[in-house]
């Protein structure tokens, strides 16, 4: 309810379209930054202790779905303020 009176406030300013593109593209270098360190922490992990690989990999891997799932909730929503009129 709320985000939908939100949607149609920001919908109806001329600068909404160009901070929505903004926002999409903030959360995907977002998303990128944060994977990428996710990934550098977990090869350091596995270089100190090469016996838990299959531990630090499986935690890596969920860390970085939720982070990529947070991405596509932010782009999402920049899309909706772009269409929503």
């Amino acid at each position: 309810m709320l985000l939908t009176v939100i949607l149609q406030a920001a919908a109806n300013v001329a600068l909404a379209k160009l901070g929505a593109g903004i926002g999409a593209g903030i959360a995907a270098v977002g998303a990128g930054i944060g994977i990428g360190r996710i990934g550098g922490s977990a090869m350091e992990a596995i270089a100190r202790q090469p016996e838990s690989v299959g531990d630090i990999r499986s935690n890596m891997i969920v860390a970085a779905a939720l982070i990529e799932g947070v991405a596509f909730f932010a782009i999402v929503l920049c899309l909706l303020v772009l269409f929503i009129k």
